[in-house]
């Protein structure tokens, strides 16, 4: 389990060489990736039209769910078709700039995802096979400059800083021996980002930001723009700090929303059902207070149970978020699957623990970090 940098170097080289290895015959490619452990978070299908939209090429090859109730690929499968063949592949991205595909039909480290099917029945996600899988995909896709987003909190993956350091140096050490220019961004990991958990959901949380909805989720708004920012500092012609203002212009203008829908079309339009599975449950806050703590891995485990992400319109929808004020009955997310087996064991898993604490202001941890 615990690889050695050495290792670790060779176990990448290896995956890289399983499969496909694009070439883009461009000086700067552009790519994005999370570690995964904070549920919703689809910071991805924001940033690629984003940067896109901007100019820079950012093919984007996802892996399913792995331990979540959704991935990139899961997501953007409910929006659009997500099996693209290598030439496909290329087809789309020289004419859109960008896509959101899934890594597995392009053949790019198909090793990977053959470890990926054993992982995920035993609940594997050790770092080293994790750091390997993120930069054999990355490599494969041709990217030339990658941003790794570490989210850090009490029930992240990563959970104290010292841990998301040592992964960072492990990524640095990787990235720079295989070539590839990489930034990692270390995040606020306390909470789940945006409102729903779950295929469906998110993709509502994604398009809502994309059209600029006045009640889209603000948090999952403002990290993919910082993001985004990041990447688009990578382009020569844009100045240290500038690139915020310029993911958010690109965003509130409706060209992030024009360049995902042409990226929809382009892959192949699925009919588009953004309503939740109809068998729902609220569950309601034990007393008044202020939400203290929602634990990432519970919720995740709630919405997984409920059917997420093998069926898509399963998983959970927030209503309240760290910092809310509750009463007493007051309703702090909502439960919704398909089926009755999975509605009930998902209702008695969130009546045992809802993942909420309710407290008083003070007792909210404090972010280990700007964001």
């Amino acid at each position: 389990n615990n690889l050695d940098r050495d290792e670790l170097l060779y176990l990448t080289r290896a995956m890289l060489q399983s499969g496909e290895r694009m070439d883009w015959h461009e000086s700067l490619v552009a790519d994005k990736h999370c570690i995964g452990g904070i549920p919703g978070n689809r910071t991805s299908m924001l940033v690629v039209p984003i940067v896109a939209a901007h100019g820079m090429l950012i093919p984007k090859t996802s892996s399913r769910a792995i331990t979540s109730p959704a991935g990139t690929a899961d997501t953007m499968e409910v929006l659009a078709n997500i099996n693209l063949t290598p030439q496909q592949l290329r087809d789309l991205v020289r004419q859109q700039r960008g896509c959101l595909v899934w890594g597995g039909t392009a053949k790019l480290a198909p090793v990977d995802d053959m470890l990926i099917s054993v992982e995920r029945p035993l609940g594997i996600d050790s770092q080293g096979q994790m750091v390997a899988s993120i930069l054999s995909k990355k490599l494969a896709a041709g990217s030339t400059h990658l941003i790794i987003d570490i989210p850090v909190g009490p029930t992240a993956k990563v959970r104290q800083m010292r841990q998301a350091l040592a992964l960072r140096k492990l990524f640095e050490f990787v990235g720079d021996q295989l070539n590839i220019h990489l930034e990692v961004m270390i995040t606020d990991g306390r909470q789940p980002i945006g409102k729903g958990i779950g295929p469906v959901l998110e993709a509502r949380d994604v398009m809502q930001v994309l059209n600029n909805e006045v009640d889209a989720p603000a948090d999952l708004r403002q990290k993919s723009l910082l993001l985004a920012g990041r990447i688009i500092e990578f382009d020569p012609d844009v100045r240290g700090g500038q690139g915020y203002a310029i993911a958010r212009d690109i965003l509130e203008s409706g060209r992030a929303c024009a360049k995902m829908n042409d990226i929809i079309k382009a892959q192949g339009e699925k009919e588009i059902d953004l309503q939740p599975g109809k068998l729902c449950y609220q569950i309601g806050a034990d007393r008044d207070g202020v939400v203290t703590h929602i634990d990432n891995f519970q919720m995740a485990k709630i919405a997984g149970i409920a059917g997420a992400p093998m069926v898509k319109k399963a998983g959970v929808d927030l209503f309240k978020k760290l910092g809310d004020q509750v009463i007493k009955g007051e309703s702090l997310y909502q439960i919704h699957a398909e089926f009755p087996a999975d509605f009930n064991f998902a209702k008695k898993l969130a009546e045992k623990n809802n993942a909420y604490s309710i407290g008083e202001h003070e007792q909210i941890l404090k972010p280990l970090i700007a964001f």
